[in-house]
């Protein structure tokens, strides 16, 4: 089928890398035709910046003959009705995360989009960068034995210090677990495979936040989503992980992703990176190694994700960063918070397979 076409819709504070990165280290692997934004000025800027052929409507754009796939880069509770638009036009679609802000949106879109013969991908793709493949290296080859447990830690104190637009943060869709869980829980099934069973606690610790950025400095947000969250996860594999993800923390000495094995430690880089460093700690060894990095693309690469996935489509292969992942990462996230609500463990429902290394 040849060289698949991206139509971004959304120009927001992500926007930049994914423009610079599909337009420049991706762009003999696919080519971007057309973008959108609610704000036109916004798509003028990247028309201008990228040498984007097209500014369109939403709607044009989806069901443009000049785009094969959409890039989703709407904020969270945006995702549902442009990927439902998208599959239903017959167009494979790719959206940031969360895959959807809630389940059952996410399920129409998957039902949709078999029932057209369209795929469906989601980020986060950093599990594919050279940090977090060089730990699924080391793991396959059994540098540290059987894993059979694992800790994560996302701790800060939210987005409205520094954001533009941090409001969306704290609103349904929003919280630390749904904002930056996806890398995190993303990393782990990578590594780990499928979990199915968690437990948790969720707390929304202020009523209120203030931001301190521009331009809306100042500007109070009332918050409606827990923002101190606590999981345990049960894989599939029998390992049992830890994760703690927090918009309350102020500073921390917490690792991001540490996984612990039958003959020693693994310490994962940032998920929100691409790169390193990655270290190991054998059993009998006296300190840390630092592993140099074995795969490719150790810088930001986002973008690599639906590069992947038009390749896939063209190749007749599954993509990696694929619908049942990261379905299968909103429903853990939404496990979580229901095993709170409840009192008792929630049992995941979905699975997925862990996705094929990338070597190249």
């Amino acid at each position: 089928m040849g060289v698949q076409r991206i139509g971004i819709v959304g120009v927001g504070n992500i926007s930049g890398i994914y423009l610079k990165n599909l337009t420049g280290m991706f762009g003999k692997r696919i080519k971007v035709t057309a973008v959108t934004d609610l704000i036109h000025e916004r798509a003028a800027k990247a028309n201008a910046d990228y040498g984007i052929p097209h500014i369109l409507k939403t709607s044009d754009l989806i069901n443009s003959p000049d785009v094969d796939i959409i890039l989703n880069i709407t904020q969270p509770p945006d995702h549902y009705g442009v990927a439902l638009e998208a599959v239903t036009a017959g167009k494979h679609v790719y959206d940031e995360k969360p895959l959807c802000a809630k389940r059952e949106e996410a399920e129409e879109v998957l039902k949709v989009a078999a029932a057209n013969k369209v795929r469906v991908g989601g980020a986060p793709d950093t599990f594919l960068g050279a940090g977090i493949q060089t730990c699924r290296k080391l793991l396959d080859d059994g540098w540290i034995g059987q894993p059979v447990a694992a800790t994560a830690f996302m701790a800060n104190h939210g987005h409205e210090h520094w954001h533009p637009g941090p409001a969306f943060y704290y609103k349904k869709g929003g919280g630390p677990m749904f904002d930056m869980g996806p890398y995190y829980l993303t990393a782990l099934v990578s590594l780990l495979g499928p979990v199915v069973r968690v437990s948790g606690s969720a707390k929304q610790s202020f009523q209120s936040r203030t931001i301190t950025s521009e331009p809306l400095n100042g500007t109070v947000i009332d918050v409606e989503v827990p923002t101190h969250i606590a999981g345990v996860l049960d894989f599939a594999s029998g390992a049992v992980g830890t994760v703690i993800t927090s918009f309350d923390v102020y500073s921390h000495t917490l690792p991001f992703i540490e996984i612990y094995g039958s003959e020693g430690t693994l310490r994962v880089p940032d998920p929100n990176t691409f790169g390193g460093p990655v270290y190991v700690k054998r059993y009998r060894a006296e300190n840390w190694s630092e592993i140099p990095l074995l795969r490719n693309f150790p810088e930001n690469s986002r973008g690599l994700g639906i590069t992947d996935m038009a390749e896939a489509v063209s190749e007749g292969r599954p993509h990696r960063a694929s619908a049942e992942m990261t379905y299968h990462v909103l429903d853990v996230m939404h496990g979580i918070h229901d095993a709170s609500a409840s009192g008792i463990y929630y049992q995941v429902k979905s699975t997925c397979e862990r996705p094929a290394p990338l070597n190249s």
